[in-house]
This record gives C-alpha cells, sequence and structure tokens, in this order.
C-alpha cells in the first residue's frame, strides 16, 4: 500500500483531525480543503439560513464565506476555536449579503416610491419555543431577520449591529422589537 502526503497527514495523531486540515489548507492542499469544506458545511449553512432565509441563498454565502476561509486561513490562530472563527466569518460575509441586497430595495423604494418598513412598534412575550422561532424566522424581512440573529441568537449588542449593518443603533431595536412582533403574529398564526 502506497501512502502519499494527504494521507500521512489525515493518519497523524499527534493533533485533532481538525487541526490537520487546518494545516493542510495552510499548504493549500485541495484535499484538506475539501475535507474542511464538508466537516463545516451543515454548521456554516444553519448559521447562514438564519440571516438569508433561503437555502439557496445560504449555500452561496457558505460557499463565499470558505473563499474568505480559505484566503485568510494563515491568519486563524491555533489558540482561537476554530467554530467561532468560522462563524464570524458567516455571519459578516451573510451581512455583506444583506447590506447588497438592502442597498437594491433601498434603490427600488426610491424608484417606486413604496414605504417597506411598518411603523408599529411592540414589546414581544417569551412564549414562542426556540424550535417554532428557527421555523418561522425565514418569514421575516431580512433586516428584520439580520437584526434578530445578530442580536437574539448571537449575541451582538445594538451598537456592534449598528457598526456591522451601517444602521443607527435605535434602528437596531426598532428592527427588533419589529422582528418580534412580526414573529409573535406568525406564530399566532401558524401554531395556534
Amino acid at each position: 500500500m502506497t501512502l502519499d502526503k494527504t494521507t500521512l497527514l489525515f493518519k497523524s495523531s499527534d493533533d485533532n483531525p481538525t487541526q490537520r486540515l487546518i494545516e493542510g489548507c495552510r499548504r493549500n492542499n485541495p484535499k484538506c480543503q475539501e475535507e474542511l469544506y464538508k466537516h463545516f458545511f451543515g454548521y456554516a449553512l444553519a448559521i447562514a439560513v438564519r440571516y438569508t432565509g433561503d437555502r439557496n441563498k445560504a449555500i452561496e454565502v457558505v460557499d463565499d464565506s470558505f473563499m474568505k476561509v480559505f484566503d485568510k486561513i494563515r491568519l486563524y490562530d491555533k489558540k482561537q476555536d476554530f467554530k467561532g472563527w468560522l462563524r464570524r466569518i458567516v455571519v459578516n460575509t451573510a451581512i455583506d449579503e444583506i447590506r447588497k441586497q438592502q442597498a437594491k430595495s433601498m434603490r427600488e423604494r426610491t424608484i417606486n416610491g413604496k414605504d417597506i418598513f411598518s411603523n408599529t412598534v411592540n414589546d414581544t412575550d417569551s412564549g414562542i419555543h426556540v424550535s417554532e422561532i428557527y421555523e418561522l424566522i425565514k418569514y421575516l424581512p431580512k433586516l428584520h431577520r439580520s437584526v434578530f440573529n445578530l442580536f437574539e441568537i448571537e449575541g451582538y449588542n445594538h451598537k456592534e449591529i449598528a457598526d456591522l449593518l451601517q444602521i443607527p443603533e435605535s434602528s437596531s431595536r426598532t428592527y427588533l422589537t419589529r422582528a418580534k412582533k412580526e414573529l409573535r403574529e406568525l406564530y399566532k398564526k401558524y401554531f395556534r
């Protein structure tokens, strides 16, 4: 049996499998890149779907994210949790996509003269279960979905969200409130 460098890389027992893949990716090993992509695809996709609300768009975000991962893998610090590093890249890539869509939407809003934002603001109750929220999140408008995900799921504060999405901090609070209100209405419509 002949062993190539990739096989030896995977057989090494002195470190964990993820670190071996990362080292291979740092050497631009296509096999390692493919294995890392396959290993973390589901994790990255789950994050991207929460932001895009659309599986096909989420796959595009994941693909773009992994291109960034492979491009920046030399900057990854082994002391960091790789999943956390990857999550940050996926979230930022999804936000970049949302910004593009938001800019397009704002151009269309100006062209068509229609207002895409409502004026209703309400607090939410806590009677919605997590699994039901995940099911309903995809029906939120993109900006509301993004703010909700960043605040409630990822743990960002409103200032950080405002900086990421390039919106006023008060808008972040408003979009979060609207997202919760819309989720409550969707919950009542589909689960009660």
